[in-house]
């Protein structure tokens, strides 16, 4: 490949695709000219879309595909019947190194089983985890947090992979110096938690090398910044994530309802207005909108399915930013240091099938 980043779309992917793949690929295009795009479709539906922006023309190029993996097609399904697929199509890309990454707002299990099959993991990572950014109270510093739903059972070292995944991406992406990482538990004691949790604690304390193991932290943890990182398993992480969006939903909801109460609050809604745009500004979900699937041996970037088009462009700088910091790189060095530190730790081998991995998360 070129100097340049080339990200594969799957144009087919998200509830109201092709438009907003397409408008979020042109947004990104005129701040990055580093970027290059293949678009994975219907290429009777890309051709008019892409000729309407002028930032995409010269550095698009559409790969016509006639299948689409519908929102609630199983993964083990989409792995046999989806070849053909633009979804498939834009992963192969990946592992044909024709592009540094995929973005994809498509059926969320079938991405991870056709990802995992197709690019494998890292060496050294058992299991890939779906990551994101969550904001915090800290004005412009997130945490990052995984495993957002890959993996419902998680062992010990599994979790030990998370917390490295995590916490490269926060010293690369986010430019952290030396990131401080937690363990999610249902208390700050050392004595809490299962017995995976209190395992991946000590394994934590006394080999991880790149980072800060800070020890457990509680859910009201996550969004005050003191982590920077945050580990849990697939299914803890997934119910915290849709508890956060949905607290966002509710505190949007009664912001509006409660200057509707009153004629008084609502004529002093344009003095405090300034300050409610900065507030939404914050915690707009769309500037946070990218799950990356870590650990895998290309990159990999999830979007929302029901995204917009700025929520689809932050998903592709993800990726952009992902591929242009090398993160694979930098991931495969430090297990790799950590492997010499600790010769004696085993790393399992992930003997289960993509389909049934995704299928549980």
């Amino acid at each position: 490949m070129s100097d340049f980043i080339t990200l594969a779309l799957d144009a087919m992917g998200g509830d109201d695709a092709p438009g907003i793949v397409v408008e979020g690929a042109a947004r990104v295009a005129r701040k990055r000219k580093d970027i290059r795009f293949l678009f994975f479709g219907d290429a009777k539906q890309l051709e008019p879309l892409i000729d309407k922006f002028k930032a995409l023309k010269g550095i698009s190029e559409i790969r016509h595909s006639d299948d689409v993996i519908p929102a609630d097609m199983k993964p083990s399904v989409a792995l046999r019947k989806g070849r053909k697929s633009s979804m498939r199509f834009a992963i192969n890309a990946v592992a044909e190194h024709e592009a540094h990454a995929v973005v994809s707002a498509g059926n969320t299990g079938a991405l991870m089983a056709i990802s995992k099959f197709v690019l494998k993991t890292l060496p050294g990572i058992t299991r890939p985890a779906i990551a994101s950014v969550m904001p915090t109270v800290k004005r412009n510093k997130g945490v990052v947090m995984l495993d957002l739903g890959a993996n419902v059972d998680c062992s010990a070292r599994i979790l030990v992979e998370f917390a490295v995944l995590g916490s490269v991406y926060s010293h690369l992406i986010n430019k952290v110096e030396r990131p401080k990482v937690g363990l999610l538990n249902i208390g700050s004691e050392e004595m809490k938690g299962h017995e995976n949790l209190r395992e991946a604690a000590s394994i934590l304390a006394d080999h991880l090398q790149q980072a800060d193991y800070m020890g457990f932290v509680e859910g009201t943890d996550i969004n005050k910044g003191e982590a920077d990182v945050i580990v849990t398993d697939g299914f803890t992480g997934n119910v915290t994530l849709k508890t956060v969006e949905g607290t966002a939903k509710m505190l949007a909801h009664m912001v509006k309802s409660s200057f509707k109460s009153s004629p008084l609050a609502y004529i002093g809604l344009p003095f405090i207005l300034p300050a409610l745009h900065k507030l939404k500004a914050r915690m707009d979900p769309r500037l946070y909108n990218g799950g990356i699937f870590m650990g895998l041996r290309g990159l990999c970037v999830k979007s929302h399915g029901g995204a917009d088009a700025v929520a689809y462009a932050n998903a592709i700088e993800v990726a952009a930013n992902l591929a242009e910091k090398n993160f694979n790189h930098h991931v495969a060095k430090v297990l790799e240091d950590m492997a010499h530190d600790d010769p004696d730790a085993e790393i399992e081998v992930d003997d289960e099938k993509p389909e049934k991995l995704a299928e549980e998360g």
